[in-house]
């Protein structure tokens, strides 16, 4: 699996080559085959006799960081939605986009996203899902900026990297902290363990941080504001990125993670109200909106806060019913977002108030969108999959007094009503997106283009979306028993049987609400004009929006308030903050640590050689700061550095010796030669505070080394590593000289990077000397 999930990182590496082609051929076309053929290769596991898949690839042993992928029923579900909508998308890009556009970019950030999202899916190891959580978040953003000229798409972009970096980044702690609990890396290990996470003081602290991360993800209220405004990225982004894929990693991570907290009362509190509210609130705010995007990504909100509700019942119907409407979500939202992108290619806007009456104009586009929006809904008709998971998710609402706590049995009173209220919404914005736009009156000379029936190849992809709306409505249990029923068991933990029917009669309770979504429904959608004010007083002024616009100001003046303090260009300030931090936090280590160990035992006797050496280096050092001239000054340093290299040859290091002088000749001569296009030193007025201050810093940074030094020859903390050089420098290095197997091979890489620095450096000082004054330079 592998080779799965990092095979369109690899291959696009080779897009910007292959989209030079593109005004002959398309780019995508070369694209459209990574995620078909990958979509193919996940398809051939669907059956009853599915059975987990584990596989291992070693990466970074040594800290319990390997390519651990598992395939089960929620990940298999999850890799058929991002290879097989990823697939439809690319097809939809290749007439959504113009030949003019960078397609080569677009293409890259697409299939490095689609990597990022296998991965997440697929992978058992906690650091390595983070890795691809986090790429996912780079690479939404690169997407949601593609139209970097654009400001609305600049703002989109940052606000979704901030929002879901920083829940990437509270879930890290999370994944941390299991980690320090059940001592391992491993999910299913976690799982395994989860009597020991649950009797854990940090239980609290551990679902807090996991669920911050899946609910910045998964756009939950109030962490909701990124995605309205990811909707400035092109329309095959919104439909593979903002409905079918990254934003329900949010709801993986709850799912994967649920045989866990599924037994602890607050996680199933907590992850209920979040979701109940965010359908609420998702679906009374997605009828203000008069943009074709905006109603789509409010609706998609509230469509995530059913599955996010449904998770946190935790019952097996309201399991099943979650996993039930991913997929069908996936279908007609992805279906609706190519619709409106189709719509505003052809007409040239997305504004709901200068459009109508295009059924007659465009039949087809109309059709399919019909079939989206109805199942959206929740109306009860049997080719509309939808119906059939919001149908389950009522039932499931209306069971959960069942076997849980009294906090819990307050709340599990008020649901059923929330469902209720949150779904009429859903069926008011699902009526008004269709009727708002291919029916009344035309607007033709308010529309920059012309509209016209989009080209085939245009309605293919939501075409077979649609086709998959009715299909799943029609033979609801071919899909039960083959792969949804393995994704409810990964999440419920047991065995989920469910057989899916459209008719349970009229005294179904679950019938009966979605009867009253329907009529109330309608009475709304015939009314909307009259009862629209509300907006003014809910929410009126109040916005999430203002609150992160105003943090993310007042951040930044306050920044430049800090950082304005301390840069002011001085050098001198710079490095003094530099050594005075470092020495005084080095010192309050050490006096907290017990550092300040002097033994002098197992020394060398030292002899009148030594004592001369020292006192020339010392008397050297001392003598720079008295130096007055550049020469003199940098003479006087190597004279310090060849006294280190008298100390090696008398302490029997030749080869260091020898290093030493090369790297101390190599110095002084880059030093003069650099000293001697800088103007002279002259003699600085500083005040007695500004000496005192230098001399205390002087003073206490050499102490510190003095200080470490000795304190690294007099403390025995850990095991000296020359041990281990002399039994391993033979066998693993193959050499006998100990201190050459040290430089080439076990710090090889250390010594290859000064080398290159130094290299780096000579290359500056040569370009230095050649470079020539040009007239009238400053």
């Amino acid at each position: 699996m592998i080779y799965i999930v990092l095979i369109p990182l690899l291959l696009a590496c080779f897009i910007p080559a292959l989209s030079k082609l593109k005004h002959k051929i398309h780019t995508g076309i070369f694209v459209f085959f990574i995620p078909f053929f990958i979509f193919l290769y996940f398809i051939r596991f669907i059956g009853d006799g599915f059975s987990p898949i584990r596989q291992s690839y070693q990466w970074i042993p040594s800290l319990h960081i390997n390519f651990d992928f598992y395939l089960d029923g929620l990940s298999l579900l999850f890799a058929l939605l991002i290879s097989g909508i990823g697939a439809l998308v690319v097809l939809y890009s290749i007439y959504y986009l113009d030949k003019t556009e960078r397609l080569g970019q677009f293409y890259v950030y697409l299939l490095m996203f689609m990597s990022a999202m296998l991965g997440i899916v697929l992978s058992d190891n906690v650091f390595v899902l983070y890795s691809f959580w986090e790429l996912t978040s780079i690479s939404s953003f690169l997407l949601i900026g593609y139209w970097h000229f654009n400001e609305r798409s600049r703002y989109g972009a940052l606000k979704s990297l901030l929002i879901t970096i920083f829940g990437g980044l509270s879930m890290f702690g999370g994944f941390i902290l299991l980690y320090v609990i059940t001592g391992t890396a491993s999910i299913q290990s976690m799982i395994e363990q989860s009597d020991v996470i649950l009797n854990s003081p940090y239980l609290p602290l551990i679902l807090g941080f996991l669920l911050l991360g899946a609910f910045t993800k998964s756009a939950q209220f109030p962490f909701h504001i990124w995605l309205p405004d990811a909707m400035e990225a092109p329309t095959p982004v919104s439909a593979y990125l903002h409905s079918a894929t990254m934003v329900k990693a949010g709801l993986f991570l709850v799912a994967r993670f649920s045989p866990i907290f599924s037994n602890y009362e607050w996680f199933l509190i907590i992850v209920s109200i979040m979701g109940i509210v965010t359908l609420c609130w998702g679906s009374y705010m997605a009828v203000r909106q008069t943009d074709l995007k905006a109603i789509l990504a409010f609706s998609t909100i509230s469509q995530l806060g059913m599955i996010m509700a449904m998770l946190g019942f935790g019952t097996q119907v309201a399991v099943y019913a979650a996993v039930f409407h991913i997929l069908n979500h996936a279908t007609f939202k992805g279906s609706l977002f190519m619709v409106a992108g189709i719509i505003d290619h052809e007409t040239g806007t997305r504004d709901i108030r200068k459009l109508g009456g295009l059924l007659t104009l465009m039949p087809m586009t109309a059709t399919l969108a019909l079939f989206g929006t109805f199942s959206m809904a929740g109306i009860p008709l049997p080719f509309l999959n939808g119906f059939y998971s919001k149908e389950l998710f009522f039932g499931s609402s209306l069971d959960l007094s069942e076997g849980v706590g009294s906090t819990a049995q307050m709340l599990a009173q008020s649901i059923p009503y929330l469902a209720v209220l949150g779904s009429i919404f859903t069926f008011v914005y699902s009526l008004y997106f269709f009727f708002g736009v291919f029916t009344g009156n035309k607007q033709l000379d308010k529309l920059p283009k012309k509209p016209h029936e989009a080209p085939f190849g245009m309605l293919t992809a939501p075409l077979v979306l649609v086709l998959g709306v009715i299909l799943i409505g029609i033979f609801p249990n071919a899909v039960n028993g083959t792969f949804l029923a393995h994704a409810a068991e990964a999440v419920y933990g047991n065995e989920v049987i469910t057989d899916v029917y459209f008719w349970h009669g009229f005294d179904s309770r679950a019938f009966q609400m979605s009867l009253i979504v329907v009529g109330v429904g309608a009475i709304l959608v015939l009314t909307r004009k009259k009862w629209s004010g509300v907006y003014n007083f809910l929410p009126g002024k109040l916005s999430a929006n203002k609150l992160y616009d105003v943090l993310l100001d007042k951040t930044d003046i306050y920044s430049n308030k800090v950082t304005g303090f301390y840069m002011t260009g001085s050098l001198r300030l710079y490095m003094a903050i530099i050594l005075g931090t470092t020495f005084i936090v080095t010192y309050a280590f050490m006096i907290i640590t017990g550092g300040f160990t002097i033994r002098f035992d197992d020394l060398a006797p030292v002899t009148a050689i030594e004592i001369a050496v020292a006192i020339v280096m010392t008397v050297a050092a001392i003598a720079t700061i008295f130096a007055r001239r550049n020469l003199s000054a940098i003479l006087l340093l190597g004279v310090v550095g060849y006294g280190i290299s008298i100390l090696f040859v008398i302490y029997r290091a030749p080869d260091l010796a020898l290093t030493q002088l090369i790297i101390e000749t190599v110095t002084v001569v880059l030093f003069l030669l650099c000293f001697y296009h800088l103007p002279a030193m002259r003699e600085r007025g500083e005040t007695a505070g500004t000496k005192t201050v230098n001399t205390i810093i002087s003073v206490g940074f050499g102490s510190m080394l003095t200080l470490i030094g000795i304190s690294a020859h007099s403390t025995d903390w850990f095991g000296t590593i020359s041990e281990y050089f002399i039994k391993t420098s033979h066998s693993l290095g193959g050499g006998d000289n100990i201190v050459n197997v040290i430089l080439v091979d076990m710090r090889g890489l250390d010594t290859l990077f000064e080398i290159t620095v130094l290299g780096i450096a000579a290359l500056a000082i040569f370009s230095l000397i050649n470079l020539k004054n040009n007239k009238g330079a400053k």
